[in-house]
């Protein structure tokens, strides 16, 4: 698989990280949801060089994630908004906060908390299933073959109750049924 082609792969993941897979195109949406929104202080934040930031905003821009509203005329700036699909990030970020903080905070505790405006209560983001609002648990989960599945290489291994066994490829033609 080549890095140039992830947005072609019939892998969700794939074609997500085509998008956000770098370490600065995430610092940026990080910043976007603290309300970072200007070339300068996305650098001076992340202390990115210039042509890599404007490289990073641009692609984000291209993919509609960011969209680029003027907020001075002369000389013309921009600054940069999350768009819906760019709000749709907000559980990956959070998602990779919920992480940084179990495993990475120390003895300190996290570097930021979250309140929820509605209930006035800080909060830990979880995922929960959106039918019965139970907590996610990947051992939990069952991944089948979706829609556009059919052919994908990379197609859930599939449970073996023998040890030496080795595991199988779920088959596309199971769904199919």
């Amino acid at each position: 698989m080549q890095w140039s082609e992830l947005d072609q792969q019939p892998c969700s993941v794939a074609r997500t990280l085509s998008v956000i897979g770098d370490r600065w195109t995430l610092l940026i949406l990080r910043d976007c949801f603290l309300k970072v929104r200007r070339f300068e202080e996305f650098q001076a934040r992340l202390g990115i060089a210039r042509p890599i930031l404007a490289d990073r905003l641009q692609k984000l821009v291209d993919s509609f994630v960011l969209t680029k509203v003027a907020y001075q005329e002369r000389p013309l700036r921009y600054e940069y908004r999350l768009t819906p699909k760019g709000l749709d990030l907000y559980p990956v970020i959070m998602s990779i906060v919920q992480w940084g903080d179990k495993h990475m905070s120390g003895k300190k505790g996290p570097p930021l908390q979250y309140r929820h405006k509605l209930c006035g209560h800080l909060f830990h983001p979880v995922q929960v299933c959106s039918e019965c609002g139970e907590p996610l648990d990947p051992r939990q989960v069952q991944v089948e073959v979706g829609p556009s599945g059919r052919n994908a290489p990379h197609l859930p291994i599939e449970e073996t109750p023998r040890k030496n066994a080795p595991p199988k490829r779920l088959a596309a033609a199971k769904n199919q049924g």
